[in-house]
This record gives C-alpha cells, structure tokens and sequence, in this order.
C-alpha cells in the first residue's frame, strides 16, 4: 500500500508549511495527483486521516483532483487521453509519445487558521 507513504510526505509537507506560517490548524489540503500514480484516493483519505491524529492536521480535509493521463504523439502532433495505460498514438499508432500530464503527486495548497 504506497498510500501509506504518500501520506506519510503529505503529512510532512503540511506539518513544515503550518510551522512556518504560524498555523493553527490546517483545515484542508489539495492535492493534485495524476492518474499514473494509481493512489486510490479512499485509502489515502484513510491512510492521512490516521497518521495526522493528535496533529495540527488532525481532521483536515484532503481535496483531491485526479489529473488525467494525456500525451502528445510526437510523430502527427496528436494530443489525447491515454485509456488502459496503452502508450500509442490514437491518431496514428506511434509509439512516440511524451507524457503531458498524470504523472503529477503533489500539494497544491493548505487553508489553515
């Protein structure tokens, strides 16, 4: 369960940004995370929601957006969603391909009081 980890540095990430801004309590934390990832957001919701108890994240919200995996084909200048994990141009079969998007797995920001 890599969930655990994620948690585990989003926790860290939050804990160091509460500190340096003189935080409260953090309220609510969004993330970005790309579909390659594979997080499976209800067992990372879990996964923080245990490692942040007794915290200044304890309770706080994780707002997560799953970010489409998209690529662009470089040989017909194609842009499309990549389904099922297949790195072929839809357009033209290519396999030359470069990754827009869905690899992302970061915090986007904190609201804190």
């Amino acid at each position: 369960m890599h969930e655990m980890a994620i948690a585990q540095s989003i926790l860290d990430i939050t804990m160091d940004t509460a500190a340096r801004s003189g935080a409260k309590k953090v309220t609510c934390i969004k993330l970005l995370i790309g579909q390659m990832t594979q997080v499976e957001p209800e067992a990372l919701r879990f996964c923080f929601s245990a490692m942040a108890a007794g915290s200044l994240a304890a309770g706080a919200e994780l707002e997560i957006t799953i970010v489409p995996l998209v690529g662009h084909c470089r040989d017909c200048g194609g842009e499309y969603l990549i389904e099922n994990f297949r790195f072929l141009c839809s357009a033209c079969g290519s396999a030359a391909l470069e990754l827009i998007s869905g690899r992302e797995l970061r915090v986007e920001y904190l609201e804190v009081d």
